[in-house]
Protein backbone atom coordinates (compact mmCIF):
# COMPACT_ATOMS: atom_id res chain seq x y z
CA UNK A 1 0.00 0.00 0.00
CA UNK A 2 1.36 3.41 -0.93
CA UNK A 3 1.78 6.13 1.67
CA UNK A 4 -0.90 8.21 -0.05
CA UNK A 5 -3.41 5.35 0.08
CA UNK A 6 -2.66 4.42 3.67
CA UNK A 7 -5.34 5.47 6.15
CA UNK A 8 -4.62 6.71 9.67
CA UNK A 9 -5.88 3.41 11.08
CA UNK A 10 -3.50 1.43 8.83
CA UNK A 11 -0.51 3.49 9.92
CA UNK A 12 2.33 1.30 11.18
CA UNK A 13 3.31 2.42 14.68
CA UNK A 14 5.61 -0.41 15.82
CA UNK A 15 7.38 -3.54 14.64
CA UNK A 16 7.75 -6.93 16.30
CA UNK A 17 10.54 -8.51 14.31
CA UNK A 18 9.19 -8.60 10.76
CA UNK A 19 5.59 -8.13 11.92
CA UNK A 20 4.00 -4.69 11.86
CA UNK A 21 1.65 -3.22 14.48
CA UNK A 22 -0.87 -0.68 13.19
CA UNK A 23 -2.81 2.11 14.79
CA UNK A 24 -6.04 0.28 13.95
CA UNK A 25 -4.95 -2.72 16.01
CA UNK A 26 -4.35 -0.52 19.04
CA UNK A 27 -7.70 1.22 18.46
CA UNK A 28 -9.39 -2.18 18.28
CA UNK A 29 -7.73 -3.19 21.55
CA UNK A 30 -9.07 -0.04 23.24
CA UNK A 31 -12.53 -0.45 21.72
CA UNK A 32 -12.75 -4.03 23.00
CA UNK A 33 -11.93 -2.71 26.47
CA UNK A 34 -14.61 0.02 26.09
CA UNK A 35 -12.08 2.79 26.66
CA UNK A 36 -13.66 6.12 25.71
CA UNK A 37 -11.71 8.50 23.47
CA UNK A 38 -11.27 11.06 26.25
CA UNK A 39 -9.77 8.37 28.53
CA UNK A 40 -6.98 7.33 26.16
CA UNK A 41 -4.07 8.81 28.04
CA UNK A 42 -0.44 8.06 27.23
CA UNK A 43 -0.41 5.40 29.94
CA UNK A 44 -3.56 3.75 28.59
CA UNK A 45 -2.12 3.78 25.05
CA UNK A 46 1.12 2.31 26.34
CA UNK A 47 -0.70 -0.55 28.06
CA UNK A 48 -2.81 -1.30 24.98
CA UNK A 49 0.19 -1.26 22.64
CA UNK A 50 2.12 -3.48 25.07
CA UNK A 51 -0.69 -6.06 24.98
CA UNK A 52 -0.77 -6.06 21.17
CA UNK A 53 3.02 -6.36 20.91
CA UNK A 54 3.15 -9.20 23.46
CA UNK A 55 0.38 -11.07 21.66
CA UNK A 56 2.10 -10.74 18.29
CA UNK A 57 5.47 -11.69 19.74
CA UNK A 58 4.20 -14.91 21.27
CA UNK A 59 2.12 -15.72 18.19
CA UNK A 60 5.25 -15.40 16.07
CA UNK A 61 7.22 -17.60 18.46
CA UNK A 62 4.43 -20.20 18.22
CA UNK A 63 4.64 -20.13 14.42
CA UNK A 64 8.42 -20.47 14.57
CA UNK A 65 7.91 -23.57 16.70
CA UNK A 66 5.32 -24.84 14.17
CA UNK A 67 2.70 -25.05 16.92
CA UNK A 68 0.03 -24.08 14.41
CA UNK A 69 0.42 -27.61 13.04
CA UNK A 70 -0.60 -29.14 16.35
CA UNK A 71 -4.10 -30.65 15.85
CA UNK A 72 -5.53 -29.06 19.00
CA UNK A 73 -4.15 -25.64 18.10
CA UNK A 74 -5.35 -26.02 14.53
CA UNK A 75 -8.87 -26.82 15.74
CA UNK A 76 -8.86 -23.83 18.08
CA UNK A 77 -7.72 -21.51 15.29
CA UNK A 78 -10.53 -22.83 13.08
CA UNK A 79 -13.01 -22.31 15.90
CA UNK A 80 -11.90 -18.72 16.46
CA UNK A 81 -12.19 -18.04 12.74
CA UNK A 82 -15.70 -19.49 12.69
CA UNK A 83 -16.70 -17.38 15.70
CA UNK A 84 -15.39 -14.19 14.10
CA UNK A 85 -17.19 -14.89 10.82
CA UNK A 86 -20.41 -15.92 12.60
CA UNK A 87 -20.35 -12.69 14.63
CA UNK A 88 -19.74 -10.63 11.50
CA UNK A 89 -22.63 -12.36 9.69
CA UNK A 90 -24.97 -11.90 12.66
CA UNK A 91 -24.20 -8.18 12.93
CA UNK A 92 -24.56 -7.78 9.15
CA UNK A 93 -28.02 -9.37 9.17
CA UNK A 94 -29.13 -7.44 12.25
CA UNK A 95 -28.03 -4.12 10.75
CA UNK A 96 -29.78 -4.93 7.47
CA UNK A 97 -33.05 -5.82 9.21
CA UNK A 98 -32.81 -2.88 11.63
CA UNK A 99 -32.58 -0.47 8.72
CA UNK A 100 -36.16 -1.40 7.83
CA UNK A 101 -37.60 -0.49 11.25
CA UNK A 102 -40.38 2.02 10.52
CA UNK A 103 -42.15 4.69 12.56
CA UNK A 104 -45.17 2.38 12.63
CA UNK A 105 -43.01 -0.40 14.12
CA UNK A 106 -41.78 1.96 16.81
CA UNK A 107 -45.27 3.22 17.67
CA UNK A 108 -46.59 -0.33 17.73
CA UNK A 109 -43.87 -1.46 20.12
CA UNK A 110 -44.54 1.48 22.45
CA UNK A 111 -48.30 0.75 22.54
CA UNK A 112 -47.67 -2.94 23.16
CA UNK A 113 -45.34 -2.34 26.14
CA UNK A 114 -46.99 0.27 28.38
CA UNK A 115 -44.91 -0.67 31.46
CA UNK A 116 -41.77 0.37 29.58
CA UNK A 117 -43.22 3.65 28.34
CA UNK A 118 -46.36 5.57 29.36
CA UNK A 119 -46.93 3.47 32.52
CA UNK A 120 -43.24 3.19 33.39
CA UNK A 121 -42.57 3.10 37.15
CA UNK A 122 -39.59 2.73 39.45
CA UNK A 123 -40.09 0.80 42.70
CA UNK A 124 -37.71 1.75 45.51
CA UNK A 125 -37.30 -1.17 47.88
CA UNK A 126 -35.24 -2.59 50.73
CA UNK A 127 -33.80 -6.04 50.20
CA UNK A 128 -32.57 -8.66 52.66
CA UNK A 129 -30.67 -11.56 51.10
CA UNK A 130 -29.69 -14.58 53.23
CA UNK A 131 -26.52 -16.42 52.33
CA UNK A 132 -27.40 -19.54 50.25
CA UNK A 133 -28.25 -22.57 52.40
CA UNK A 134 -28.84 -26.24 51.64
CA UNK A 135 -32.47 -25.93 52.73
CA UNK A 136 -33.79 -22.54 51.67
CA UNK A 137 -37.34 -23.86 51.90
CA UNK A 138 -36.98 -24.20 55.68
CA UNK A 139 -36.11 -20.50 55.93
CA UNK A 140 -39.02 -19.57 53.69
CA UNK A 141 -41.39 -21.64 55.84
CA UNK A 142 -40.12 -20.09 59.07
CA UNK A 143 -40.70 -16.57 57.75
CA UNK A 144 -43.86 -17.05 55.67
CA UNK A 145 -46.07 -14.94 57.96
CA UNK A 146 -43.61 -12.10 58.51
CA UNK A 147 -44.60 -8.54 57.56
CA UNK A 148 -41.30 -6.67 58.01
CA UNK A 149 -37.64 -7.02 57.15
CA UNK A 150 -36.78 -6.47 60.82
CA UNK A 151 -38.64 -9.71 61.63
CA UNK A 152 -36.69 -11.48 58.89
CA UNK A 153 -33.37 -10.20 60.19
CA UNK A 154 -34.21 -11.26 63.73
CA UNK A 155 -35.06 -14.80 62.58
CA UNK A 156 -31.95 -15.07 60.43
CA UNK A 157 -29.82 -13.99 63.38
CA UNK A 158 -31.52 -16.62 65.57
CA UNK A 159 -30.72 -19.26 62.94
CA UNK A 160 -27.13 -18.07 62.65
CA UNK A 161 -27.54 -17.28 58.95
CA UNK A 162 -25.55 -14.43 57.48
CA UNK A 163 -27.37 -11.94 55.27
CA UNK A 164 -26.97 -8.65 53.46
CA UNK A 165 -29.33 -5.68 53.42
CA UNK A 166 -29.44 -3.21 50.55
CA UNK A 167 -31.60 -0.67 48.79
CA UNK A 168 -32.64 -1.50 45.22
CA UNK A 169 -34.62 0.08 42.38
CA UNK A 170 -36.91 -2.15 40.35
CA UNK A 171 -37.89 -1.06 36.85
CA UNK A 172 -41.44 -1.88 35.73
CA UNK A 173 -40.11 -2.38 32.22
CA UNK A 174 -37.90 -5.29 33.22
CA UNK A 175 -39.80 -6.94 36.09
CA UNK A 176 -41.50 -10.18 35.15
CA UNK A 177 -45.25 -9.57 34.65
CA UNK A 178 -46.49 -11.71 37.54
CA UNK A 179 -44.23 -9.98 40.07
CA UNK A 180 -45.10 -6.56 38.65
CA UNK A 181 -48.79 -7.33 39.09
CA UNK A 182 -48.19 -8.28 42.72
CA UNK A 183 -46.16 -5.13 43.36
CA UNK A 184 -48.89 -2.92 41.93
CA UNK A 185 -51.56 -4.67 44.01
CA UNK A 186 -49.49 -4.71 47.21
CA UNK A 187 -50.63 -3.45 50.59
CA UNK A 188 -48.31 -1.61 53.03
CA UNK A 189 -47.76 -4.82 55.00
CA UNK A 190 -46.77 -7.00 52.03
CA UNK A 191 -43.33 -8.60 52.16
CA UNK A 192 -42.19 -10.33 48.97
CA UNK A 193 -40.03 -13.43 48.81
CA UNK A 194 -38.05 -13.53 45.55
CA UNK A 195 -36.37 -16.74 44.40
CA UNK A 196 -33.31 -16.60 42.16
CA UNK A 197 -31.37 -19.75 41.32
CA UNK A 198 -30.19 -21.29 44.58
CA UNK A 199 -30.81 -18.13 46.58
CA UNK A 200 -33.65 -15.91 47.65
CA UNK A 201 -34.31 -12.40 48.92
CA UNK A 202 -36.97 -10.61 50.94
CA UNK A 203 -38.22 -7.39 49.37
CA UNK A 204 -40.19 -4.53 50.90
CA UNK A 205 -41.32 -1.65 48.67
CA UNK A 206 -40.79 1.77 50.23
CA UNK A 207 -41.97 4.06 47.42
CA UNK A 208 -43.02 4.16 43.79
CA UNK A 209 -42.12 6.86 41.27
CA UNK A 210 -43.96 7.33 37.98
CA UNK A 211 -41.34 7.79 35.24
CA UNK A 212 -43.16 7.80 31.89
CA UNK A 213 -40.88 7.45 28.88
CA UNK A 214 -42.03 9.66 26.02
CA UNK A 215 -40.88 11.54 22.94
CA UNK A 216 -37.48 10.97 21.37
CA UNK A 217 -36.22 9.11 24.42
CA UNK A 218 -39.05 6.60 24.04
CA UNK A 219 -38.37 6.21 20.31
CA UNK A 220 -34.69 5.49 20.91
CA UNK A 221 -35.46 2.90 23.57
CA UNK A 222 -38.10 1.25 21.37
CA UNK A 223 -35.60 0.97 18.51
CA UNK A 224 -33.08 -0.59 20.89
CA UNK A 225 -35.62 -3.17 22.04
CA UNK A 226 -36.74 -3.89 18.48
CA UNK A 227 -33.10 -4.62 17.65
CA UNK A 228 -32.98 -7.04 20.57
CA UNK A 229 -36.06 -8.80 19.20
CA UNK A 230 -34.49 -8.89 15.74
CA UNK A 231 -31.34 -10.42 17.22
CA UNK A 232 -33.36 -13.23 18.79
CA UNK A 233 -35.34 -13.82 15.59
CA UNK A 234 -32.27 -13.90 13.38
CA UNK A 235 -30.48 -16.19 15.82
CA UNK A 236 -33.39 -18.64 15.80
CA UNK A 237 -33.69 -18.56 12.02
CA UNK A 238 -29.93 -18.99 11.58
CA UNK A 239 -29.79 -22.03 13.85
CA UNK A 240 -32.78 -23.60 12.09
CA UNK A 241 -31.19 -22.95 8.69
CA UNK A 242 -27.90 -24.43 9.85
CA UNK A 243 -29.55 -27.59 11.14
CA UNK A 244 -31.65 -28.00 8.00
CA UNK A 245 -28.47 -27.97 5.92
CA UNK A 246 -26.60 -30.41 8.13
CA UNK A 247 -26.20 -34.15 7.58
CA UNK A 248 -25.42 -36.40 10.51
CA UNK A 249 -23.50 -39.63 10.77
CA UNK A 250 -24.02 -42.60 13.05
CA UNK A 251 -25.88 -42.08 16.29
CA UNK A 252 -25.94 -38.34 15.79
CA UNK A 253 -28.83 -38.71 13.35
CA UNK A 254 -30.93 -40.16 16.17
CA UNK A 255 -29.59 -37.72 18.76
CA UNK A 256 -30.33 -34.65 16.65
CA UNK A 257 -33.79 -35.95 15.76
CA UNK A 258 -34.77 -36.11 19.44
CA UNK A 259 -37.20 -33.29 20.30
CA UNK A 260 -35.64 -30.73 22.62
CA UNK A 261 -37.26 -28.06 24.82
CA UNK A 262 -37.63 -24.71 23.11
CA UNK A 263 -34.66 -22.46 23.82
CA UNK A 264 -33.30 -19.10 22.83
CA UNK A 265 -30.34 -19.22 20.47
CA UNK A 266 -28.26 -16.08 21.09
CA UNK A 267 -26.17 -14.83 18.22
CA UNK A 268 -22.40 -14.89 18.74
CA UNK A 269 -21.30 -12.53 21.48
CA UNK A 270 -24.87 -11.52 22.30
CA UNK A 271 -26.19 -12.33 25.76
CA UNK A 272 -29.33 -11.48 27.66
CA UNK A 273 -30.11 -11.55 31.34
CA UNK A 274 -33.30 -13.28 32.36
CA UNK A 275 -35.35 -11.89 35.25
CA UNK A 276 -35.07 -13.63 38.60
CA UNK A 277 -37.42 -16.54 39.05
CA UNK A 278 -40.08 -16.14 41.67
CA UNK A 279 -41.70 -18.81 43.76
Amino acid sequence: MSASAQTAGDKVIAHVGSVNVTQQEVDDELNRANVAADKRTDQVLKEALTRVIARKYFAQRALDAKLDRDPAVSRELARLRDLALAEAYAQHEISKEAASISAADIDGYIRAHPTQFQDHQLFQADLVSPAPQKDMDAIASATKDFKSLDQVETKLNELGIKFTRSVVTLDSGTIEPELLKRLKERTPSDLFLIRSGTGMSYLKVSSVDAKPLTGEEANKFAIQQLRVDLTKKIAQQSVEAALSNAKFEGDYGRIMATPAPAADHPTPNVAGEKPAEKK
